[in-house]
């Protein structure tokens, strides 16, 4: 049975064991078969030496996170991102793995109207308590306020703000914040059109590739021209950058050239922004995996909170939440083992420094963590929207 895998990229692992530390679903269950390593070596087990595609080896790839912790710890550069959505693609158009409710779910992501009259529908139910933490660990907004307006024409504007789905329905003042930073650098920017209402991260990581394609060239078609495009999701950010690979046009490569992390484009512009107010109070810096492993830009949340407060940083080399995106809700048990260990840790942070405030640039990030958190009177935010709070 091949799972049409690239022998090269597999025979690249030379199974040294310097991802295991960084693995966070090796570091919970202490299961070789559920690290990089492992995973590794059961794919090449398939593809190279004819083993079945049994239900040992199915559990192995859906129970990857996909946070690509990783690939910056390996010496020989798997690309193991590349592997595991490969092999999930596989496994989904098997019928093997990714269940009719999971795609049922990822099939309102593009519906925009939908989706933000499910998730008010949601946050109503949540707040009478018919809402399992397993689906929705953090509080879903009842109202979210007015979508951001375009300030210049497509032709014309300075940048983009991509609003993209579930950021929009469970984090749309975050959007503001982007808006109100840039009109203060004097950027003009406009929003997407029709058709960029998802970008198909979801959908990549369930290994619904086609649908990933289709919601990749919608995404390109709603922003077009040369401008950069600010994401504020990091996840979805990682996702833009990576349309090259996913879709394979120059085309596709030329956009995610232009797709930016907020931070990283505000952090870049930083000499156009006024003088900042001081923030009160120490902040606990979280690193979404898709903004420190895939995009490397979690230097820019601190480059520009830095100069205004005290930051203070997580003592476990940057290891994943257990948020995963549609993880959480997939896998429960295991996305809980990871996130104790990551609220244990900010626990010790916040016994060091006494900061009440946790932030994360990533929606799934903050939603998973927030529902632990705020029982303990730590509130999670978004760096752009505490950075936005610091305008004149």
């Amino acid at each position: 049975m091949s799972l049409s895998l690239d022998p090269e990229s597999l025979n690249t692992c030379v199974s040294c064991g310097l991802c295991l530390p960084h693995c966070p679903t090796y570091r919970v269950t202490g299961d070789e078969a559920l690290s990089p390593r492992g995973r590794i070596d059961a794919m090449r087990a398939v593809e190279l030496r004819g083993a079945p595609i049994d239900a040992e080896f199915v559990d192995a790839m859906s129970t990857c996170v996909q946070c690509r912790g990783c690939e910056p710890a390996c010496p020989s550069g798997v690309p193991y991102g590349e592997l595991i959505e490969r092999t999930r693609t596989e496994l989904t158009e098997r019928g093997r793995t990714t269940s009719w409710w999971q795609r049922r779910g990822l099939d309102v992501l593009p519906k925009h109207a939908l989706l933000l009259r499910g998730s008010t529908a949601l946050a109503l139910l949540q707040r009478i308590g018919l809402v399992p933490r397993r689906f929705v660990a953090g509080r879903l907004p009842v109202r979210r306020g007015p979508a951001v307006e375009a300030t210049a024409t497509p032709d014309s504007a300075e940048a983009w703000i991509h609003t993209g789905c579930v950021m929009d329905a469970w984090m749309r003042s975050t959007h503001r914040s982007v808006a109100a930073l840039l009109d203060a650098m004097q950027f003009t920017y406009a929003v997407p059109g029709s058709g960029g209402g998802c970008c198909g991260a979801l959908h990549a990581h369930a290994g619904l590739h086609e649908g990933a394609i289709d919601l990749a060239e919608r995404t390109m078609a709603s922003m077009p021209g040369s401008a950069p495009i600010l994401v504020d999701s990091a996840g979805c950010g990682a996702a833009m950058k990576e349309y090259g690979r996913l879709l394979g046009t120059p085309e596709a490569e030329a956009f995610s050239a232009r797709v930016f992390d907020a931070n990283e484009f505000i952090a870049a512009h930083a000499d156009r922004l006024p003088p900042m107010r001081p923030i009160h109070g120490p902040l606990i810096v979280q690193d979404p995996c898709h903004l420190r492993h895939v995009q490397g830009a979690h230097g820019s949340v601190r480059e520009l909170l830095a100069p205004l407060t005290e930051l203070v940083e997580l003592d476990d080399a940057g290891l994943c939440c257990g948020a995963g995106g549609a993880y959480a809700a997939v896998e429960p048990e295991l996305a809980g083992g990871i996130r104790v260990r990551k609220v244990a840790t900010i626990e010790r942070a916040v016994e060091r420094s006494g900061a009440s405030t946790v932030i994360s640039a990533n929606p799934g990030c903050s939603m998973h963590l927030e529902g632990e958190l705020r029982s303990r009177g730590i509130t999670v935010r978004h760096p752009i929207d505490v950075l936005a709070a610091a305008l004149p």
